[in-house]
């Protein structure tokens, strides 16, 4: 190589420029090493450069890079370059140039892997990598030995130290980095540790009191309970029988400031009228026959707590209008009497009928509706809550153990039966199901054979065998499961529970929107219908009102685009769902 003063000035500028351009260009460091040594290679005339690195202070030093060997080859060992070298230039901090490197013991092993040829006189420059002035690395470099030129590496070293400058600066850059990341890092993992912490802690909180369910469906339901439990408004809770409305309503009243104060319920349903009327309002001595005394009402008794009107759409309509005055205006008079008695009461009514069908029939005033329904809260049925199953059937059976000095177990398979059953009658009904399970069976373990459906004796199962679609049972039970074909069944019927079968995603006892008759309907609407009875045969084995019941389902419970699907106008599946006893669900 000519050292041109002039000419060898813009190189090393050129070439100083190029490799800071590649040591800034990448996060990945011995990537860029690799490409400085490429560049060096094509400036030096050099055979073969290294760069090792040590990576903690006093530790080995190892190669990182090496021009004309992939990185994989350097994981592979097969950089034979002289570890007593590199620890001798990293040791001092001074550079070290070997003239003729082939008559030097130490490089015996490595030159010959060199591209070193017989004959060959090689010369070796290395000088320390520093990084804050401690010595943290080696760049090296071999080249042919000139004779002319031989005690003339000073203007090399000068520029290789250069070079390491810049390769120091970039070490240390990519060590602050790497030190941000771990720092980064760890605060990561505390936020991600105290985020588990805080979801965990807000999940405990969602389980309120004895009420079991980890489902989303309660969940949701839970999390709408924290949130309106410290507040003053009235709260609807709406759902199928047995689904746990008094439960809630419980967690309502305990979640709230009115907590030290009384909770008193009164089932609307269970009382006539006029005993209704005594039984919230109180009455005065006198007021009726048997009234020998003066009597407190619930109202009166809750005055500062939570008043639970469960079954509140049984009430009849004239009682209905004393209510909302109650409602309404915060006051009343007792039975009998004519002094003006004022209240502060919050107010949780629970109800498994259809409110707007039944304002709609007019059958429920629209007033008290408004009234009442202020933060409506729809408890899901069991059917949706799947997951809630095993958790449920392990805490009744515990109960009848404790009860009864029992140590009767569930297996696994009768388990499944249990989470594949529709329960109509929801928690209430898996509840009496366990508990008549677990008396029956003589073993200490329930297997599905134990179970009333495996051997055709589930009740459940024959009463909704023998409903229609027009029937409406009394106490606001789900809706019956279609009657399939007999080869759809799946493992028979569930644990008195309904049969054991897909549950189909039919609305139920959890209102919407009222399907109300539409009073342009045509004559020839019913008529027009009959193309869902058509289809019969062609429809899977599927009923008119199974196949009703799908298209609304593909639909999103869209009536218009049902109607699309089965060729109908919006108007005859509006007279169909009404024909087929259907409530729209509202998604």
């Amino acid at each position: 190589m000519k050292h041109d003063a002039t000419g060898g000035d813009a190189l090393s500028l050129i070439s100083i420029y190029e490799i800071s351009k590649i040591l800034g260009s990448s996060l990945d460091l011995e990537k860029t090493l690799h490409d400085v040594l490429n560049l060096l290679s094509s400036y030096l005339q050099m055979r073969r450069g290294i760069i090792a690195l040590r990576q903690e202070k006093g530790g080995p030093a190892r190669v990182v890079a090496a021009s004309g060997l992939s990185r994989q080859s350097l994981k592979n060992g097969l950089c034979l370059f002289p570890p007593q070298v590199i620890d001798r230039v990293i040791g001092s901090g001074v550079p070290m140039v070997v003239g003729n490197a082939v008559t030097d013991s130490a490089f015996e092993e490595y030159l010959p892997h060199a591209d070193a040829e017989a004959g060959d006189a090689v010369s070796v420059i290395a000088v320390p990598i520093k990084i804050n002035g401690e010595s943290r690395g080696m760049l090296s470099i071999e080249r042919e030995w000139e004779t002319e030129v031989r005690f003339k590496f000073e203007s090399d070293v000068r520029f290789l130290t250069m070079v390491a400058n810049l390769v120091g600066q970039t070490m240390r850059l990519h060590d602050t980095v790497a030190s941000d990341r771990e720092l980064l890092m760890a605060e990561k993992v505390k936020l991600e540790k105290r985020l588990r912490e805080e979801v965990d802690a807000a999940q405990e909180e969602l389980a309120i009191g004895n009420i079991i369910g980890d489902s989303a469906a309660m969940r949701r339901v839970f999390a709408e309970i924290q949130q309106v439990a410290p507040t003053r408004s009235t709260v609807l809770l709406r759902g199928e029988s047995g689904t746990g409305k008094e439960l809630i309503a419980r967690a309502v009243h305990y979640l709230s400031p009115r907590s030290d104060k009384p909770f008193i319920k009164v089932n609307c349903a269970a009382l006539p009228e006029t005993l209704l009327e005594s039984e919230l309002f109180g009455h005065e001595k006198g007021a009726f026959t048997g009234a020998t005394q003066e009597r407190k009402g619930r109202f009166e008794q809750a005055s500062g707590g939570t008043l639970f009107l469960d079954e509140i759409g049984e009430i009849s309509a004239s009682f209905q209008a004393k209510l909302l005055r109650v409602l309404q205006e915060g006051e009343f008079e007792r039975v009998g009497g004519n002094k003006t008695i004022r209240v502060d009461v919050r107010l949780v009514c629970a109800t498994n009928k259809n409110l707007e069908e039944a304002v709609a029939k007019g059958d429920f005033r629209a007033d008290l509706y408004y009234r009442i329904n202020v933060v409506p809260v729809f408890l899901p049925p069991l059917r949706d809550r799947k997951d809630d199953i095993p958790n449920l059937v392990r805490h009744f059976l515990t109960r009848f153990n404790q009860e009864n000095d029992r140590s009767i177990d569930i297996a696994a398979d009768a388990m499944q039966v249990f989470q594949s059953c529709y329960f109509p009658g929801n928690v209430r009904e898996l509840e009496n199901c366990v508990n008549r399970v677990a008396t029956m069976t003589r073993g200490e373990v329930i297997h599905h054979i134990d179970l009333p459906c495996q051997r055709d004796l589930c009740l459940s199962s024959v009463l909704w065998r023998h409903r229609t679609p027009d029937d409406r049972p009394v106490g606001g039970l789900g809706a019956a499961p279609p009657e399939p074909r007999r080869e759809r069944y799946a493992v028979g019927g569930g644990g008195g529970g309904g049969a054991a079968m897909p549950a189909p995603s039919v609305p139920v006892s959890m209102p919407a929107r009222a399907v109300a008759a539409d009073p342009g309907r045509h004559e020839d609407d019913e008529e027009d219908l009959s193309i869902l009875d058509d289809d019969y045969e062609g429809s899977g084995g599927l009923t008119p009102r199974e196949r009703l019941v799908a298209a609304m389902e593909k639909a999103g419970w869209v009536q218009a685009k049902a109607a699309r699907l089965l060729g109908l106008t919006p108007r005859q599946i509006g007279y169909a769902l009404k024909k087929h006893n259907i409530e729209v669900k509202r998604l």
